[in-house]
């Protein structure tokens, strides 16, 4: 550990012009907070801080972020608070440590939703100032340095975080020395062997390359001298994770990957760039579809560059970037080269800065409209994994789009309600359908048309962009929730007057509310769109209602007077169906029926359900609907029991089939069912998001023994993954 003059010699060696006093101010300070705390691996805590700033500075941070740095654990950690830290570093200061604070009560856990909730967090204090971010990310890359001395399951939660987030999140601002150090980082850990394996056969043949790398430079340096232009020139290796993700996604051996070599030549400008590339492809060969243009180009994080492939004289491929100074500057720090040789200036509103926030910008505006967790975490990591393309508005502006992207999500990046009325559009001069994927350099015009119906549910299949999709499915429920809500109260009208309720005098007297509360929902148009809906929610709303109308105007009905009721009310003639076999315990000649829900047959534990007007309703003890009833609402269950086992009476029951998505699967489920004599009374399927095919059979059952025969038979079917029985 370096003394307190010797650190603040290196920050000064990174950069002149710190502010040796406040930096020293600020270290002291820290070091008295810290005192006796220890890190995991034993050294003092304040190593740590120190250890945060240093790379703070090495991406060329202002004053204010190094402070922030080394002061990020004081408020979390010691007594010192956000009042005393204004006063003596002032509000800045203590707005960038009081963001990194909250960031680092962040506790992920494996659920997804909380993991969700807490990335809205860092979001947030995000949107105040992005610096919040970079001390985060500078925070996460020295624990992940550090990071063997914690127990193993939390060297892979970590590991699996940086992967999934802090990597991503860094590559989105284009600080790719963060993002290419934490990636390999989380890969020693998660994947030990294949990291270990992937560094020693780099590292073999490190002479080898580095002799092709200088022989390389020197013909360049011999062909440039004429060209009478100022540059500088490197080579460079892949890091590992890239090496290891090639591997993975093309389904090759560490020796047939050829391109672990770039040469890297900086220029002054961007004519001197094209030059170059120029002269290059003189020299060598090009590999078609190998040129990437990320100058005329950029990235959605603004880094720019020109990439070729070209095959050497040997035969070996190897990759040459040619960019400007300044564009090198942005790829080695990206929005943290904001801050690098701003020499004392404090505006940080520049407009090319701004733009390289823009997908920051958009994910907070569209993070607010989503209030599933679990759709906000997919959709930001379909954000921060998906790769670009590049297409031309016809006036020449260029509009970054996730690979594949159709029409749809390029309508819906011009503007809302282009989107809304998107008919077609045209590509290059062709009309297309809106599911037509766009290409790199493609021209797109949307055709759009005053009398279109809007989207539909179907193009949320079309879409591949977050934002599109966000902004399709905030359409569908703006627009749909009007005739739910209208649907919802005529069924609930219907319902009551059906069993001789007068929906006026039911609303007037409270009953609505009272059973809106008690099933949680915000207000009556929520509740009503859900009843519109349809499912099971009608029947617990209105049971509820009955009930509290039923309570109130007899409170001293009992439940045995209940069921007499029941069977004065039920003077209707009974069918065979409704007479399932069932005996109700304690009462005689009531009207019994099996529910469709759960499809109850004979050896299965059943309950039954006591309703208004519809007799006993008889349910598996297990079904979903009965065992998420309101507690007051299971007043109503009785008891109640097969009749006789060994009947020959059919009953409905449905099995759910989740199988491969393949050719004859259908056919070979029939055949197996046909074969037992087991008749198929409806069949619905649906194809899954991995390829495989969710079925759900009704069978006419007459035992359990025979559901769980025709189970274990199903499950050798070629190509059955899994066969469960479904509960509601």
């Amino acid at each position: 550990m370096k003394s307190r003059e010797e650190y603040l010699d290196l920050l000064l060696e990174i950069n002149s012009g710190y502010d040796r006093l406040l930096i020293g101010k600020a270290l002291d300070l820290a070091t008295t907070l810290h005192k006796g705390q220890a890190r995991k691996s034993g050294e003092p805590y304040i190593v740590h801080p120190m250890a945060v700033a240093i790379i703070l500075a090495e991406l060329g941070m202002d004053d204010a972020t190094l402070i922030s740095g080394l002061l990020h654990d004081v408020v979390e950690d010691t007594d010192y608070t956000r009042e005393e830290l204004i006063e003596g570093f002032g509000e800045e200061v203590a707005l960038l440590v009081d963001g990194v604070t909250k960031l680092g009560a962040i506790k992920f856990d494996s659920k997804e939703e909380a993991q969700a909730e807490n990335l809205r967090k860092m979001f947030l204090a995000m949107s105040k100032d992005i610096r919040v971010l970079i001390i985060k990310l500078a925070d996460r890359l020295h624990n992940m340095r550090t990071i063997e001395f914690m127990k193993p399951e939390k060297i892979i939660e970590k590991s699996r975080e940086t992967l999934d987030i802090y990597a991503p999140l860094a590559s989105r601002l284009g600080i790719y020395a963060v993002k290419f150090e934490l990636e390999d980082l989380a890969l020693k850990y998660l994947h030990p062997v294949e990291y270990a394996t992937l560094h020693n056969e780099i590292e073999l043949k490190k002479t080898q390359r580095e002799d092709f790398i200088n022989q390389v430079m020197d013909e360049i340096r011999e062909s440039m001298a004429d060209m009478n232009i100022n540059y500088e020139i490197m080579g460079r290796s892949k890091h590992i994770y890239s090496v290891y993700k090639k591997m993975v996604i093309q389904h090759k051996q560490i020796g047939e990957i050829f391109d672990l070599t770039a040469i890297r030549i900086i220029v002054e400008n961007v004519r001197e760039c094209y030059a170059v590339l120029g002269l290059v492809h003189t020299m060598w060969k090009p590999i078609p579809g190998r040129f990437k243009d990320y100058i005329a180009m950029p990235k959605v994080n603004m880094y720019q560059s020109i990439h070729t492939t070209v095959i050497g004289d040997s035969g070996e491929p190897f990759e040459i970037q040619i960019r400007t100074y300044e564009m090198h500057r942005v790829a080695e720090y990206g929005i943290a080269a904001h801050w690098k040789y701003k020499e004392g200036k404090t505006d940080n509103k520049d407009s090319k800065d701004e733009m390289k926030l823009a997908w920051l910008r958009q994910t907070l505006e569209w993070q607010k409209d989503l209030n599933d967790p679990k759709e906000f975490m997919e959709t930001l990591k379909m954000d921060l994994f998906s790769s670009q393309v590049f297409v031309f508005t016809p006036k020449g502006e260029v509009i970054d789009l996730p690979v594949d992207s159709t029409p749809l999500d390029f309508a819906f990046k011009i503007h809302t309600d282009v989107g809304c009325k998107c008919v077609g559009a045209k590509v290059n001069g062709k009309m297309v359908t809106i599911d037509h994927v766009l290409s790199n350099g493609d021209i797109v015009e949307i055709v759009t048309s005053s009398n279109s119906s809007g989207p539909s549910v179907d193009w949320l299949k079309i879409a591949k962009s977050s934002s599109a999709r966000n902004k399709i499915k905030q359409w569908l429920k703006r627009e749909n929730k009007e005739d739910d809500v209208a649907k919802g109260k005529e069924a609930l009208e219907k319902y009551l007057k059906k069993r001789n309720y007068d929906p006026q005098l039911v609303a007037k007297a409270g009953y609505i509310t009272k059973a809106m509360k008690a099933l949680n929902y915000a207000n009556a148009g929520e509740m009503y769109a859900q009843i519109g809906k349809g499912g099971t929610v009608m029947s617990k709303f209105a049971n509820l209602i009955i009930k509290y109308y039923t309570d109130e105007m007899n409170p001293e009905i009992s439940r045995e007077d209940e069921i007499k009721a029941l069977n004065k009310e039920d003077k209707r003639p009974k069918r065979a169906k409704e007479t399932p076999g069932i005996i109700v315990k304690g009462a005689d000649n009531l009207m019994i029926r099996v529910s469709r829900c759960c499809n109850p047959v004979p050896g299965d534990n059943i309950i039954g359900f006591i309703t208004k007007g519809r007799g006993i309703s008889v349910h598996r003890a297990d079904c979903s609907n009965m065992v998420n009833l309101p507690e007051e609402e299971k007043a109503r269950f009785i008891e109640v029991e097969w009749e006789d086992l060994k009947a020959s009476k059919s009953y409905d029951a449905d099995i759910c089939v989740i199988a491969s998505d393949r050719k004859g699967i259908f056919s070979d489920i029939s055949r197996t069912c046909e074969d037992m004599d087991v008749h198929i009374a409806g069949v619905n399927a649906k194809t899954g998001k991995d390829e495989t095919l969710n079925i759900t059979l009704t069978l006419s059952i007459s035992s359990t023994q025979q559901i769980n025969k025709i189970q274990r038979t199903l499950r050798n079917v070629a190509g059955v993954l899994n066969v469960y029985r479904a509960r509601s």
